[in-house]
């Protein structure tokens, strides 16, 4: 069935107001379970609009549009912020300090509105249901899509769709793939103790930081061993910690980081052998280490047929040449948990201008060339006009 002019309209109508959403959102941004303030802005606008929602909890809704009778299609978009520092100096740089959205989520929220607005617009003649999702706490492990999944958002759900920024990819371009579009993503914590004391006489401590040294370094080079290297297993380090004094071997150090692979069978065995070989590793050194290993997610597995009606979508409001193939990352996504349930696809958004520098995610110099609110917005009414019909 071809797109209505209508939907795409609503949209092009309104870009000015969804961009100014995506500013004031970047503006205020809200970490993990904080996204209060973020959910009042939505449902600001929803309710405005006259589409009907509820609110998860203090953070976080779900709004239904469209014949109840008909097969409930679902969108995703999430809120929340990353700890990361808004070094951009833009006009709606992020007021909240040690706070910015780094990863495009203000996007994501400001895009899944336009969508609900254009589809409101044909509530009365759309053929289906669709639930918009807007899910708190994806930069956490295990991710809020479980309490998501548990309080309904789900129930009669027959797909689901969503996008995600990508910086690589110039606006106006959507990557998409059939099967594994990202990696299954841990967050390990192990924290050491010992029994301290001056670094002249080493014999007499537990050296910690020497056995820190030891974890950070060969605990990655042992899993390269230990794991089947089609797996592109990758452990990295975000934090490491020990010590305050240049002559004083500390009695307690902390290091964290995440370890991310792409093969789901893979996964399902890292715990153990993470834990095993931490336990090897500091042994000689007479240290304690506690481990905290947080499964987090396994990889987002588009459905072949939902990635084939988003192309249908993406072609229908931007054209063939938006559509390019995209490759599997190792970066973590709890959409993911959405797709263990029910068929559905992610596409990435491109937000690079074009000829212009490439901004990373998880970056605090991060800028979005914000035509791809409004794309974005196409691209999810579109999916969902597609999938119903």
């Amino acid at each position: 069935m071809p797109i209505s002019a209508d939907l795409t309209a609503v949209i092009d109508d309104r870009a000015a107001e969804l961009v100014s959403l995506r500013r004031d959102l970047h503006a205020h941004p809200e970490l993990a379970w904080h996204e209060r303030r973020t959910t009042d802005a939505i449902a600001e606008c929803l309710g405005t609009a006259g589409i009907g929602y509820e609110r998860l909890t203090d953070t976080g809704l779900i709004a239904e549009i469209g014949d109840e009778d008909g097969p409930t299609i679902a969108l995703r978009a999430d809120l929340d912020a990353l700890p990361v520092v808004d070094t951009t100096g833009d006009p709606w740089r992020s007021t909240v300090p040690g706070v910015s959205h780094a990863c495009g989520h203000d996007v994501h929220a400001a895009a899944l509105v336009g969508a609900g607005l254009a589809l409101a617009r044909l509530a009365e003649t759309l053929p289906m249901r669709v639930r918009l999702i807007f899910q708190p706490a994806e930069e956490i492990m295990p991710g809020g899509a479980h309490e998501v999944i548990a309080a309904g958002a789900l129930k009669d759900v027959t797909q689901i769709y969503a996008v995600h920024c990508d910086p690589s990819l110039d606006v106006g371009m959507v990557g998409l793939r059939a099967g594994a579009i990202t990696g299954a993503a841990d967050a390990l914590s192990v924290r050491l103790s010992g029994r301290g004391g001056h670094t002249s006489r080493p014999h007499l401590t537990e050296d910690l930081t020497y056995a820190i040294g030891t974890l950070v370094t060969q605990l990655p080079s042992a899993l390269s061993r230990r794991l089947d290297p089609r797996a592109g297993a990758s452990l990295v380090w975000g934090l490491v910690q020990a010590g305050e004094a240049h002559n004083v071997i500390p009695s307690t150090g902390r290091v964290a980081g995440t370890l991310r692979m792409l093969d789901v069978a893979t996964w399902n065995d890292s715990e153990r052998l993470v834990r095993t070989l931490i336990a090897d590793l500091v042994a000689p050194y007479g240290v304690t280490a506690e481990v905290s290993y947080v499964r987090g997610v396994p990889p987002v597995i588009n459905e072949r047929e939902s990635t084939a009606t988003m192309h249908e979508a993406v072609v229908s409001v931007l054209g063939p040449e938006s559509v390019t193939t995209t490759s599997q990352s190792l970066g973590g996504e709890d959409f993911a948990w959405y797709l263990e349930s029910v068929p559905g696809a992610m596409a990435r958004l491109g937000t690079r201008t074009p000829d212009e520098w490439t901004y990373d995610l998880h970056q605090g110099n991060l800028r979005i060339d914000e035509r791809a609110v409004v794309i974005g917005a196409k691209v999810l009414a579109a999916v969902a006009f597609l999938a119903g019909s």
